[in-house]
């Protein structure tokens, strides 16, 4: 199936790949997908964490393959199931995952205002793996997010927060600074990361929008500068994504000169080249934070 559709830049849309697992609609984010292709026997890696089915290497590359099934809490494939089941192949967070799935439905372009934000029609399993919900056609589909099982099942794999205390003892710095992150614990880690490297004027926001209402706050009432210096801002965030963000600050005479970073785990070569196209100052994936707090040094000095 060919994944390559191609958005334009900063319209606040995505493309949602849904598949199936077990009668349920699932969701990911088509920007995440490398290819899908048939299952293939996998080779068994030892002691490894229950929701890795094993390694394969369908060219040059080293995949590891993980058990939707297994994560979500439901019944192992049997050898019919198998047959006809599939691996959707990613790349986030400069990782190669193979994610197994009975089915694969289509592709839906979907605005990030359409993503409703999980609530009691998520059942416990997907309870904190999910990050949003679309309805379609009355159907609903949960968004899951991947991020958080990859991390759930090696921990090595997030934010490497141990970078910043690499970093030494460093000054406090009142540069005010806007934060846009929709996963609850990542916008803690990262906020709690700043502080610690020195930067303790932070905002802290859920989305793009909300991100953006502080702005045009501080357009209004003469306080930019007083409260909106740097802005970072993750790509996939309900109601308004990362990308619609850099371009409306970029487009806008007031606030262009303001360096946007985009610290998402879907940093690779195609989304930077849309983020360079947007304007954005810098680009960088998830688990650098060390790097994140250079590359803040360096664009407020």
């Amino acid at each position: 199936m060919d994944t390559n559709i191609l958005l334009e830049n900063g319209t606040n849309e995505l493309e949602v790949l849904e598949f199936v697992l077990e009668g349920q609609h699932y969701g990911i984010n088509v920007a995440k997908i490398r290819e899908i292709i048939p299952y293939q026997e996998v080779t068994p890696v030892p002691n490894a964490h229950p929701s890795i089915e094993g390694i394969f290497m369908p060219r040059d590359t080293m995949i590891t393959a993980i058990s939707l099934r297994n994560c979500l809490q439901m019944r192992e494939y049997n050898n019919e199931e198998l047959n006809t089941s599939l691996f959707i192949v990613t790349n986030f967070n400069k990782l190669d995952i193979a994610f197994h799935v009975d089915a694969v439905m289509g592709i839906h372009r979907v605005s990030w205002n359409q993503i409703i934000k999980p609530g009691t029609t998520v059942s416990t399993s997907e309870d904190g793996i999910s990050t949003g919900i679309i309805k379609i056609n009355g159907k609903l589909i949960i968004i899951l997010d991947f991020e958080k099982i990859v991390t759930d099942i090696n921990p090595e794999t997030g934010l490497k927060v141990s970078e910043i205390d690499e970093l030494g003892h460093r000054p406090q710095r009142n540069v005010p600074i806007l934060i846009a992150e929709d996963s609850p614990l990542l916008n803690k880690l990262i906020v709690d990361s700043l502080r610690q490297a020195g930067y303790v004027n932070l905002i802290h926001t859920e989305n793009g929008k909300q991100a953006y209402d502080v702005i045009t706050a501080c357009k209004e009432d003469g306080t930019l500068n007083q409260h909106v210096q740097c802005i970072i801002t993750d790509i996939e965030m309900p109601v308004m994504d990362g990308h619609r963000l850099t371009k409306l600050v970029k487009e806008d005479e007031e606030t262009k000169n303001i360096p946007v970073i985009i610290f998402s785990s879907l940093v690779n070569e195609e989304m930077k080249r849309k983020g360079e196209a947007l304007g954005a100052d810098a680009q960088l994936s998830k688990p650098e934070i060390g790097n994140l707090v250079h590359v803040i040094d360096r664009l407020i000095k």
